[in-house]
């Protein structure tokens, strides 16, 4: 029977870790349910361990895989948005859609981009494309605030729904916003499956980036990134590949959570 994870952290670089972690043990390679939460957010505490970055990172690039930061554009292009402006929705809207044309030419993005999907949904057969975010945005803005409407869809089954024995995208279904109290905002991403090794730290990176945006349209404050995978599979690379990194990754969080709080 493949085991549930359920994983809370104060940071990314944490939680990701300790999910690894968890996928290293035995008979943890593949976990169902897996439903991690970094809380706290709002306390404006640094939501990355740099050590932890750069040492995945480095096995990431020496396996031939997108470092986090590239995963994490998939989901917002955060260097395209600049918070300052009075129209940074617009802007980011526009700088994107002026930049697609060279991000769809790369292989890696034939069937798609999540941040596209988020943008620019169109199913086949269906003539105009909706911008989802823009949706949400100016609905909440005018004091539509039913929950259920802010949500934005990434899974089209006129495109998805394929033969093929492996596709690599969408892994990522939907993504949920949830007002909380005071002001805050909370966002969930669905996974269908997601693999840790390879794409995980960047698809909660990427997620965060997103509820930092959608929270500064909403005249909120991001609190709590959740992130659930249907199945959850450590990565293509084999255990005994992978364990320099754990081993690394341990001592990195020991060291840390060895730290007086005050220095975390």
């Amino acid at each position: 029977m493949i085991k549930p994870l359920f994983k809370s952290a104060s940071s990314i670089s944490e939680a990701w870790a300790d999910v690894f972690l968890s996928t290293m043990e035995k008979g943890g390679a593949t976990r169902h349910p897996v439903v991690v939460t970094i809380d706290g957010l709002e306390h404006n505490r640094e939501i990355e361990v740099p050590s932890i970055r750069t040492r995945l990172d480095t096995e990431l690039v020496a396996f031939s895989e997108n470092k986090c930061n590239t995963v994490a554009n998939t989901i917002f292009p955060m260097s395209m948005w600049n918070p300052h402006l009075d129209d940074d929705a617009d802007a980011l809207f526009r700088r994107y859609e002026r930049a697609w044309p060279g991000i769809k030419k790369c292989p890696a993005n034939k069937y798609g981009v999540y941040f596209r999907r988020l943008t620019a949904y169109q199913p086949n057969g269906v003539q105009k494309s909706v911008n989802q975010l823009e949706s949400i945005i100016d609905s909440y803005q005018r004091g539509n605030h039913r929950k259920s409407a802010l949500q934005v869809s990434v899974f089209d089954p006129t495109r998805d729904h394929t033969n093929q024995r492996q596709k690599g995208f969408p892994c990522l279904q939907q993504v949920s916003f949830t007002p909380l109290e005071n002001g805050l905002l909370s966002v969930t991403g669905f996974y269908a499956t997601q693999y840790q090794f390879e794409k995980a730290y960047g698809n909660y990176l990427g997620l965060y980036w997103l509820g930092k945006f959608v929270a500064a349209q909403l005249n909120m404050t991001l609190s709590q990134v959740v992130c659930s995978a249907a199945v959850l599979s450590r990565g293509n690379p084999k255990a005994h590949q992978l364990q320099p990194l754990a081993t690394d990754i341990q001592n990195m969080l020991d060291e840390l959570r060895a730290q007086p709080k005050n220095q975390t």
